[in-house]
């Protein structure tokens, strides 16, 4: 789970039009963002949401972070966490590179190995969901 909501933060900054699947690195169907922002696991289930304005909110309904306009991630406490980078690259606190998502939406780990690929994607909001929130497992 934690890799779908790695996967879906890349989608974050603009607010989402259409529906966004998923895929795990061996192609496998792993979840989606509805149109609507809802966050979806691979067999259906509502596990969290990305409102408009950046917020994330697991499936309790519970506040668990931000993402900034600017791609700042901060956790549910508002302590910064990381950054996507306008490039697709990420950051963590402390500025190390721990991973990226390319312009066709593969999700590279930090070492450059693919580990999945959000389709339709938006770099920031599944950034965020895939490194630095744990809706995902």
């Amino acid at each position: 789970m934690k890799n779908l909501l790695y996967i879906l933060l890349f989608l974050s900054l603009s607010t989402l039009s259409y529906s966004q699947d998923i895929r795990n690195g061996s192609g496998s169907y792993i979840g989606k963002i509805d149109s609507d922002g809802s966050v979806r696991n691979g067999s259906g289930s509502y596990i969290g949401k990305i409102e408009s304005d950046g917020s994330v909110r697991n499936g309790s309904g519970s506040y668990i972070g931000k993402i900034e306009s600017d791609g700042s991630v901060r956790n549910g406490s508002g302590s910064y966490i990381g950054k996507i980078e306008s490039d697709g690259s990420v950051r963590n606190g402390s500025g190390s590179y721990i991973g990226k998502v390319e312009s066709d939406g593969s999700i590279r780990n930090g070492s450059g190995s693919y580990i999945g690929k959000a389709q339709n994607t938006n770099k920031h909001h599944s950034g965020a969901l895939f490194f630095f929130f744990d809706l995902i497992k």
